[in-house]
């Protein structure tokens, strides 16, 4: 069961927070089909949001086709997300590489800027790999030359 964590101090909107954890849970092998979500008033109770909140949440998910709520029962999961499995090698070192970044004095928002521009180099690349085109460059405005190539006078 997913166990839901809202950061009021976010500046995310609660209901996308809830999203956001459950599409984690699932990636994460946390959650997979069948598996019954917390009903709303669990989640209310665990962490005193609006009841509607949680159902915005839970509607927003179901309109993405990852779980479908069953009346009288529940919401289930329908479909998971990703192949990261939480118990997979590449978990335990990147708790060993954070452990590491923490110990040398970085600060957790430090830590996320690395890790988003080393994501973004090596899945920018992996993308235009894939699609077989080159990262888009920027365009510079062409200029008149004044000399021909050669002529420096």
């Amino acid at each position: 069961m997913v166990d839901y964590r809202i950061d009021r101090r976010s500046g995310v909107a609660t209901y996308v927070q809830i999203v956001q954890q459950t599409k984690q849970a699932l990636r994460l092998g946390e959650l997979v089909p069948g598996d019954k979500l917390p009903t709303a008033r669990e989640v209310v109770e665990a962490t005193a949001v609006n009841p509607n909140t949680v159902l915005k949440a839970y509607r927003e998910l179901e309109r993405e086709g990852l779980v479908e709520a069953r009346r009288g029962l529940g919401t289930f999961v329908r479909r998971s997300l990703g192949a990261a499995p939480a118990d997979s090698p590449l978990r335990a070192e990147l708790e060993d590489w954070a452990a590491r970044a923490r110990e040398s004095g970085l600060e957790r928002e430090d830590v996320a800027a690395l890790f988003t521009d080393v994501l973004a180099k090596h899945f920018q690349a992996h993308q235009a790999h894939q699609t077989h085109q080159a990262p888009p460059t920027p365009q510079t405005p062409r200029t008149h030359q004044a000399h021909p190539q050669g002529d420096p006078s």
